[in-house]
């Protein structure tokens, strides 16, 4: 079974997301999908934010995560097609690294009474933990890390979101897994004028998860990197500092507003929603 610490539960003053602010609106999960001809039903409702809901499900012999992206609109702008795209997205990146050691297998389309969810995904269930604050990862960890990023690499792929610990998994044996695909970024496949014009920006990118890992590294494994947490600070790129410029005033932002609207409690954290943002670092995913 996973590895798993529960965060502290929404306070009194904290009420439930509106309907807006949530991927499937006033609805959740399915109890029960079908998945390569398997019943799975639902085990525990990780997340549920305004982009998708993350679903752990369980059939009599597996595991697998499905994350049902955004269905519910905005007034009266229909949000079903940010959905599709969303998934069919998703579900290309996962095709697109099929085979790489330390990514959760896809399990293809989500079925419920036989009729497929184009808003859907499902991978495999890893049993194991979000990388954690301060944890001590063992000597093979962050090497097997970097074999499996310059895979993805290799692949045309991009992360993009490697600077979250939640999108890094520990398995049961301590092995590295990369999850989490929804703003990666990969050279065009259909046209080769496309992916030259594209190949600076991915290259940018990669270098971008090149910087993160070894931060990574340097809080988790200080010994190996050679490398103290000022020096990576300066060896930031000028292109994350600027991103950081805009996004951190952006997140403060919205924080603020969910506040203000009582969806979270007055620190501000994620763990103090109903749903909390923050559930893969409780939870493996």
């Amino acid at each position: 079974m996973p590895d798993v610490s529960h965060a502290p539960p929404a306070t009194a003053d904290v009420r439930p997301r509106p309907a807006v602010f949530r991927a499937l609106g006033r609805g959740e999960p399915p109890p029960v999908v079908e998945i390569q001809g398997e019943s799975f039903r639902i085990v525990e409702l990780l997340k549920h934010d305004s982009w998708a809901a993350t679903a752990i499900y369980g059939s009599a012999s597996r595991q697998a995560i499905c994350k049902f992206n955004r269905q519910q609109a905005i007034s009266i702008i229909p949000m079903r097609w940010l959905g599709r795209l969303l998934a069919a997205r998703e579900q290309g990146f996962h095709d697109r690294l099929d085979g790489i050691t330390g990514i959760a297998p896809s399990l293809g389309e989500v079925c419920v009474d036989g009729k497929p969810l184009p808003h859907a995904v499902a991978r495999t269930f890893i049993d194991g933990h979000a990388l954690a604050e301060g944890e001590w990862v063992d000597d093979e960890f962050f090497p097997r890390f970097q074999a499996l990023l310059a895979e993805v690499h290799h692949r045309g792929v991009a992360h993009v979101d490697l600077h979250k610990r939640e999108n890094i998994l520990v398995n049961s044996a301590g092995r590295p897994y990369l999850i989490d695909f929804q703003i990666s970024f990969a050279l065009p496949t259909k046209s080769r004028l496309a992916a030259m014009l594209c190949g600076s920006l991915l290259r940018l990118l990669q270098r971008c998860d090149d910087y993160h890992l070894l931060k990574h590294q340097v809080k988790h494994r200080p010994d190996q990197a050679g490398l103290t947490v000022c020096d990576i600070e300066m060896l930031r790129p000028w292109w994350i500092r600027m991103h950081r410029r805009f996004a951190v005033p952006f997140r403060s932002f919205r924080r603020g507003l969910l506040v203000r609207l009582g969806i979270r409690a007055t620190s501000g954290h994620a763990c103090s929603e109903a749903f909390p943002e923050i559930a893969h670092r409780r939870a493996a995913a």
